[in-house]
């Protein structure tokens, strides 16, 4: 390609990049956050529920409930640690753009957003401390399928049972052994997501 028509098209890409990190947010946030910090906290205080998130259209390739969460949860005072293909200029232009979030390595993150296989080793991430358990990390892990169904889950929030398709019930298992610390967990699929507490015993495991 002739340099100059390569310069032009590069310029082109990264002004089309610049305008898909401004668009994606909520269009009324103070409503619509609310509306999604509810559903987010259901979901968390209710593990197995999947629950449904709207009001945001993230750049691909993030789902519209992890963008939703992002827009929700984080903030200027939220480290946030972006793990394998989510590190991308796009991505990272978007968060910066519409939370305000630093991005950190995942040993400082307060929210961690990846698929799991990115997120690992997941002992990376904090735990809280005996004095401050509230200071660890939450992950948001983008899954390819999101069921209520398979590894079955008890413990607070939870009548009787319930179940979740989770991607390493080892892991969570051996998180939860650490409560009252470990980190939390929102697993993300297109528009749905489900939370899974550090309180949620894996059964079996």
């Amino acid at each position: 390609m002739n340099p100059a028509l390569r310069a032009q098209a590069q310029t082109q890409a990264q002004a089309q990049t610049g305008a898909d990190a401004l668009s994606g947010g909520f269009a009324d946030p103070s409503v619509q956050s609310a509306r999604a910090f509810r559903a987010a906290l259901q979901a968390m205080s209710r593990p197995g529920s999947l629950v449904t998130m709207q009001g945001a259209s993230p750049p691909a390739p993030l789902s519209v409930a992890a963008g939703v969460l992002m827009l929700t949860l984080a903030d200027a005072t939220t480290p946030v640690h972006l793990a394998g293909g989510l590190d991308c200029p796009l991505l990272r232009d978007w968060v910066t753009f519409h939370c305000g979030a630093p991005l950190v390595a995942a040993q400082d993150a307060t929210l961690a957003l990846g698929t799991w296989p990115d997120l690992q080793p997941v002992t990376r991430f904090s735990i809280g401390t005996a004095a401050y358990p509230d200071r660890a990390a939450t992950l948001i892990v983008e899954v390819p399928q999101l069921l209520a169904q398979g590894v079955v889950l008890t413990g607070p929030g939870i009548r009787d049972r319930a179940a979740l398709n989770l991607p390493d019930p080892v892991v969570f298992s051996a998180n939860h052994a650490l409560f009252p610390l470990g980190f939390d967990t929102f697993l993300t699929c297109e528009d749905r997501l489900a939370g899974l507490p550090r309180s949620t015993k894996i059964g079996g495991l």
